[in-house]
């Protein structure tokens, strides 16, 4: 940082006025211009951390901690900053000083911050490390560095010593095209991955990064996805957590390669026109020794108090989000993905459980707060502060809250009063879409309600649609055999399934393996069952997934008004004697296509939907076209209206309905 702009910061530090607008909403122009420089700095060498560095740190609005703490090369040596308030004496050991804690101690600055530095000679790339913290009570622990770019794999628990800067990006074109290409008007179907589970090689050993990389953008730009969301790759020591138990929240897991190596796949994937998702856990965290949890012998990180700190369903601790440091610590690695890797969305976990301090409690086991409500106000600020940063800083970002209650206005901006994330899963739609579709069809005309309510608030909120890795584990069985009836109605009903996800409003997500009809649960230690894929069934539900996304991609109805009512308008939402709906979806230049959806394994003829305009209406998609091996009852591609008065409408379209089937139209002359 220039000595102009460290005189920039100092004034606007000096100004509390200023500083307090800017951790609640937009900065000053002064800070604005401090932080584009931030941005464009180096992050690598030896870098001092200034005054200016440690008064955001302690405000806990600075987004770029990762410059300075952590172990920095250069020089021939490196340099150790690591927050540790409450220890006695702090010393790093590694490969380059026989792990002796005699020899490289740290001195605690002057400041009151509780940063701990250090400067080692002939450290080099690659070789491990750890701090050794003495704590107040005499205890030594021996503490991965919370800022590690890189770490031991599993179960050894040191962090590494590296320089990612020598990566040379190739997605210039990607980066320049993505506000557009991530914008909340344009296409977005995720492809969800758990990347050690994805594909494995033939001994069963993981796919590294690269490996995977080309293979994953082969087969997700076949099918026609839009984005890849990767389970949490942020380094984890228990692999059957899925990375939700993270200990390091700046290093990509070493089970599949190093950081450059996951920079490649980012890059690979964009380079296809794929943008990266990643699941960001800011929740909670494990418990290990060598993490986060009571990390100078205090509880630093955490609440101390249990009924604050301590998560009972994840036997977790939770973040204090109240700490100013703590905040900092979670903002920069949000920004670290978004800066270093060119991650293009964050998705963030278990929302909901930082929302409210009673998240699965029972009376007296959690503490109201300051009004003596069950909102955590501290998560809800820190919250804000991130989405505000992220798009402040990468216009062409996404911020995505798995939230599952009725909080309102998530994916509101901040200056309203929202939490200001860009979409929200909508979790009422999985479970009703769910619960529906488990049905016996003779029984899913007593159950209309649980298609149609999803319209009630489908505009409340910036919803994605999401059929995720939670709904196909833990005994809850795969999406195929969620499914009722013979072989044949299972696969056309997750068909229908799809078929209608894709014509509702709203993003759409679906697990890895479901687009195949996978019949066995996931599980981490194995792989997709892509041998499935022998058979012609789980073919031509691949096939109807690949041409499902294409339509999605080539139709801008289908997604440019997916967040307002004026892209959605109801035909016939009352059908439930026939189990039969029918709606428009719209875009911005008024074309229109028809969705008419039989949930029912009766094929029927003569059925009347009324529609907006005379003419030719053409058949675009049909599930149950033999191609997905479906029956092969339709409309023989086209079919033209009658001047038969309908649904409130002049004009009507007569149509054959196959057998749990979906049917998307669109008007000869493409508008309606």
């Amino acid at each position: 940082m220039t000595t102009e702009t460290g005189k920039a910061v100092r004034r606007v530090a000096a100004s509390k006025p200023a500083v307090k607008r800017k951790t609640k909403a937009a900065p000053t122009e002064q800070v604005a211009e401090v932080v584009a420089e931030i941005i464009e700095a180096p992050s690598q060498g030896l870098t001092p951390i200034g005054d200016q560095d440690v008064f955001f740190f302690r405000e806990g609005t600075h987004a770029r901690l990762y410059r300075f703490f952590g172990c920095h090369l250069g020089d021939g040596r490196a340099r150790f900053t690591v927050w540790a308030p409450n220890a006695r004496s702090v010393a790093v050991i590694g490969d380059f000083n026989d792990w002796d804690d005699t020899r490289h101690v740290a001195n605690v600055r002057w400041d009151g911050s509780g940063l701990w530095q250090v400067e080692v000679p002939d450290v080099h790339h690659g070789q491990r490390y750890k701090y050794v913290i003495w704590t107040e009570r005499g205890d030594r622990l021996e503490k991965a560095d919370p800022f590690a770019r890189y770490a031991e794999n599993a179960p050894a628990t040191a962090s590494i010593a590296w320089d990612a800067s020598d990566y040379e990006w190739n997605d210039a074109a990607w980066m320049d095209q993505r506000p557009s290409r991530n914008a909340l008007d344009s296409p977005m179907s995720v492809y969800e991955v758990h990347l050690g589970s994805w594909r494995r090689r033939a001994d069963g050993t993981f796919l590294g990064y690269r490996e995977a990389a080309t293979q994953l953008a082969a087969y997700v730009t076949g099918m026609n996805f839009t984005h890849v969301e990767l389970m949490p790759i942020t380094e984890h020591p228990f692999y059957g957590s899925w990375g939700y138990q993270c200990t390091g929240y700046f290093a990509p897991t070493s089970r599949y390669g190093t950081p450059q190596d996951f920079k490649f796949l980012v890059d690979t994937l964009h380079q296809v026109g794929v943008a990266v998702i990643l699941d960001w856990v800011p929740s909670h965290f494990p418990a290990d020794a060598h993490g986060l949890a009571q990390f100078d012998g205090s509880h630093l990180y955490e609440h101390a108090d249990p009924r604050q700190g301590f998560h009972p369903e994840w036997n977790s601790s939770i973040f204090n989000f109240g700490r100013n440091e703590v905040r900092a610590f979670l903002l920069s690695s949000a920004m670290y993905w978004l800066d270093e890797f060119h991650i293009d969305s964050l998705r963030v976990d278990a929302v909901a459980s930082m929302l409210y301090l009673d998240y699965a409690r029972n009376h007296g086991e959690w503490i109201p707060n300051r009004h003596g409500g069950r909102e955590n106000l501290e998560a809800i600020s820190f919250l804000q502060l991130l989405n505000a940063s992220a798009y402040r800083d990468h216009p062409g970002v996404q911020v995505i809250a798995e939230e599952s209650t009725a909080w309102p206005m998530v994916s509101r901006p901040t200056d309203m009063g929202g939490l200001g994330f860009g979409m929200k899963w909508n979790m009422g739609w999985m479970h009703d879409a769910l619960a529906y579709m488990r049905q016996n069809p003779v029984h899913r005309r007593y159950h209309h309600n649980l298609l149609t309510f999803s319209m009630m608030y489908a505009f409340t909120e910036n919803f994605m649609l999401p059929l995720s890795h939670d709904e196909v584990v833990y005994g809850k069985g795969s999406l195929i055999n969620k499914m009722p009836g013979d072989e044949w109605q299972q696969f056309a009903n997750l068909r229908l399934l799809f078929g209608h996800m894709w014509a509702h409003p709203g993003k759409k997500l679906v697990f890895m393996g479901g687009e195949i009809g996978q019949r066995a649960e996931w599980a981490h230690d194995g792989a997709v069952d892509w041998r499935a894929l022998e058979h012609d069934p789980h073919r031509g539900l691949q096939r109807w997934v690949e041409d499902l996304n294409r339509l999605y991609r080539a139709k801008p109805a289908l997604y440019e008004l997916d967040f307002e009512p004026a892209g959605f308008e109801w035909i016939n939402p009352d059908d439930a004697e026939h189990s039969v709906l029918s709606y428009l979806r719209k875009a911005r230049d008024g074309s229109t296509l028809l969705v008419v959806v039989n949930f029912t394994p009766v094929p029927r003829d003569n059925y009347m939907v009324g529609v907006p305009k005379a003419g030719r209406w053409r058949e675009l998609l049909n599930s149950d076209a033999k191609l997905y091996g479906g029956s092969g009852i339709g409309n023989l591609s086209m079919t033209k209206t009658v001047p038969t008065a309908t649904h409130g409408r002049f004009q009507s379209l007569n149509l054959r309905l196959p057998p749990l089937g979906v049917l998307i139209f669109e008007h000869e002359g493409g508008k309606a």
